[in-house]
């Protein structure tokens, strides 16, 4: 794995890559990419992974905030930019929460960039029944912890490394990034919260393969939202994941690999 830079914009764009084949692409959750993860090394078995920090996510090391951003229909400008400026042609793209809002954003907008759309566990549709989990409600901690059905899962990943006993459990470092990616998604994606009225109509003209995946315990995004997804895609299947929350690519990475490789993870 290495870490790669480009410019797009005006904007240092971060990306994680590594692994071998073809291009694919994943978008992170909106309290960011902690990192090169199992599902990255998954996939990378099969592809040429760039876990990409999108716009003003991934703290001070990450990806540069685009200040005149106001909507994810921005971001996904962005990245489609990004996509071109790299020359990979059409790519596998794999939209994680927050970051699945932004993929199905740009899907619609320039599905020829794409060769297959993954939406994990997607923002971006209102729920007619349940509602989407508010970030700005409670802790960073908190909100990241919810994405995951067991808290062990959770700790897993973001429990600190450090041995100083005055230090918060996460990591300083950790709730720094978590802060300035909740300010970017302050930004984009506050008012109204984590949806957008005009996407979903907008689906239909988006031909290209998707695979709609979604934890069943998935306590973040409901998951009425993943039969919309799967409903208004027209070449689309949905794949529900057990025992499993809304951070699928972080608390079931292999089951996910699996789906997005056609089982040769």
């Amino acid at each position: 794995m290495q870490t790669v830079t480009t410019t797009v914009a005006g904007l240092g764009m971060r990306e994680f890559t590594g692994g071998s084949g073809d291009p694919l692409v994943v978008l992170h959750h909106s309290f960011g990419n902690p990192g090169w993860m199992p599902i990255h090394e998954a996939l990378a078995e099969h592809y040429t992974v760039h876990a990409l920090d999108l716009p003003g996510y991934g703290g001070p090391e990450g990806s540069e905030r685009p200040d005149w951003a106001r909507h994810p229909r921005d971001l996904a400008l962005i990245v489609g930019q990004w996509l071109r400026a790299k020359g990979f042609g059409p790519v596998e793209l794999v939209g994680c929460g927050f970051g699945g809002w932004v993929a199905a954003e740009l899907a619609t907008m320039a599905p020829e960039v794409l060769k297959q759309l993954v939406l994990v566990g997607a923002a971006g549709l209102l729920p007619e029944q349940g509602r989407i989990y508010d970030q700005f409600l409670v802790s960073h901690s908190a909100y990241v912890e919810a994405a995951f059905s067991r808290t062990e899962s959770f700790e897993a990943i973001f429990q600190s490394n450090g041995d100083n006993p005055d230090e918060h459990p996460l990591g300083d470092d950790t709730l720094v990034v978590w802060d300035m990616n909740r300010e970017m998604t302050t930004r984009v994606g506050w008012k109204p919260y984590m949806y957008n009225r005009r996407l979903r109509p907008l689906l239909s003209g988006v031909t290209v393969p998707a695979v709609v995946v979604w934890g069943d315990s998935d306590a973040v995004v409901p998951l009425e939202c993943a039969h919309a997804y799967a409903e208004a895609l027209p070449d689309a299947r949905l794949e529900i994941v057990p025992n499993c929350g809304h951070a699928v690519d972080l608390e079931a990475p292999e089951a996910l690999a699996a789906l997005i490789t056609g089982g040769n993870s």
